[in-house]
């Protein structure tokens, strides 16, 4: 098996994760594209609400401006992975951070809700190819072990730094008009695209003689994406028939997916990948997780915003300490994940976000942000101990051939799952509200508020099982060296 490359030329005497000044400059570059994403994701987020009043679309409608971009996101991360492995990692990662600056802009000049719609379709579909380039481009660049662990988890911590700073950018920029939140991210996007034109190194071209672009694949698979988020977010306002009518074509598409992966010679998913349990348990895990996260904070910045009456800047502040992950990731989890292993720190994690929105559970029409507090930080700690150390086992052990395929398929995994945990919240949420009262949508996010609960207790559910796996990450024995790896393997983001 190729094994990624590994840095020449470095000081025998300096720590196992010690980094060159070279691959500071990749990693940074890179950092900045995860960055981007996460703060554009995060600006949206708290500039739904005035959106919907500008634009007048319904909470349907609005959960479609969320949607639409982890939609293209997921559903074409797959081909995005397969063609960072094809064509090659660098090209593919500079030639759609340059959609992705194009239609960012474009979401901005939208004046209806399905020209918004679009626009944040396509820029989701540019981050589905951009982020698993860059993501193979680190897992290529580092040598497994230390080396990579130090490097994805400052990754990872970046993503929920932009994340954190987009909360609080976007109440700043939403006060002096929503549409500002599409047009910054195009000068960031700009800055980026000029770096890693000049830091990130040119990758040769894979050699493709009798490989082909599994177009097939790729369509089915989206196709199924879509139809089964599409049906669990209509339930709530059709027949059964028809949900049952939807989801249906969602899982005929998704078998003939499988049945085109099985029988192409050049398949967009290698399906013997799926033999290894740490790295389906990682993807499972993810996908839940990520349904839960976003399905929560689309419940809270309702709540706040059209409950309460807060500012978009007041929710972004009460939000910001999620944030705490930014810190975490590449400060302590980089010596947690060496001490006990990333399959425990996964399923705390977990259980940490299991418990951060059972506290949320008895929301009230007038909490206080101290009452608050406590979930919301533990939610910060959940993401910090399950984001990185899920990154690092879902790529770990993957040949370097198909790194672009494991990036894709993990965040397949997240983005599916943060558009399934969008769709169901807004379903219970749509389903359980009586009227437009205050005591009526209370009642609505009170009921909501049990999605994400079930998503994150499943994935510790599933997480857990890798504590009994020897060669799923149980313990610290298989991701960062003692005598082969001193730290551990299980799971698997945010995507944010």
């Amino acid at each position: 098996m190729s094994s990624p490359r590994t840095n020449t030329g470095t000081d025998p005497q300096k720590s196992p994760d010690a980094l060159s000044r070279r691959d500071w400059g990749i990693l940074l570059v890179l950092c900045g594209a995860i960055f981007l994403e996460g703060i554009d994701v995060a600006m949206l987020n708290v500039a739904l609400p005035s959106i919907r009043a500008d634009l007048g679309l319904s909470t349907g409608s609005l959960q479609w401006v969320m949607s639409a971009y982890v939609l293209g996101y997921g559903g074409f991360m797959l081909l995005g992975g397969r063609a960072a492995d094809l064509f090659g990692r660098r090209q593919m990662f500079v030639f759609w951070l340059a959609v992705f600056l194009l239609f960012s802009g474009l979401g901005g000049f939208a004046d209806e809700g399905w020209m918004l719609i679009v626009a944040r379709f396509v820029t989701g579909v540019a981050a589905a190819f951009m982020t698993p380039a860059g993501l193979s481009i680190i897992t290529t660049s580092f040598a497994e072990g230390p080396q990579r662990n130090k490097a994805l988890l400052v990754y990872s911590g970046t993503g929920a730094g932009g994340f954190s700073i987009g909360l609080v950018v976007g109440g700043l920029l939403t006060s002096a008009g929503w549409r500002w939140v599409f047009f910054a991210p195009v000068v960031l996007s700009a800055l980026i695209l000029l770096a890693a034109l000049t830091f990130v190194p040119k990758s040769p071209r894979p050699e493709r003689s009798g490989q082909s672009f599994d177009l097939a694949g790729g369509i089915t698979v989206t196709a199924a994406i879509v139809l089964i988020v599409l049906g669990v977010e209509r339930a709530s306002h059709t027949s059964v028939g028809q949900t049952l009518l939807t989801l249906g074509a969602g899982l005929a598409s998704l078998l003939a997916f499988l049945a085109i992966e099985a029988r192409s010679a050049q398949p967009l998913v290698r399906l013997g990948i799926f033999r290894s349990g740490a790295l389906v348990r990682a993807n499972l895990a993810g996908l839940l997780f990520a349904a839960g996260f976003f399905g929560f904070q689309f419940l809270v910045v309702l709540y706040l915003q059209e409950l309460r009456g807060w500012s978009t800047l007041e929710t972004s502040f009460a939000m910001i300490v999620i944030g705490i992950d930014a810190i975490l990731s590449p400060l302590l989890v980089p010596k947690l994940v060496a001490r006990f292993g990333n399959a425990r720190l996964i399923v705390g994690g977990l259980l940490a976000a299991s418990l951060s929105y059972a506290l949320f559970l008895p929301l009230g029409a007038d909490w206080t942000y101290p009452a608050m507090l406590p979930g919301l930080l533990l939610l910060g700690i959940a993401f910090a101990l399950a984001y990185g150390p899920l990154t690092i086992v879902a790529t770990e052990g993957v040949k370097e051939e198909e790194q672009g395929l494991a990036g894709g398929l993990l965040y397949t995994s997240f983005q599916f799952g943060a558009a399934l945990g969008l769709s169901a919240a807004t379903a219970v949420n749509v389903a359980a509200t009586a009227s437009s009262s205050p005591a009526a949508l209370l009642d609505g996010y009170r009921a909501a508020l049990w999605v994400p609960l079930t998503a994150a207790l499943l994935a510790t559910l599933i997480a857990a099982f890798g504590l009994r796996s020897r060669t799923g990450g149980s313990a610290v024995v298989t991701a960062a060296p003692a005598a082969e790896h001193a730290t551990a393997s299980v799971e698997l983001p945010t995507a944010r």
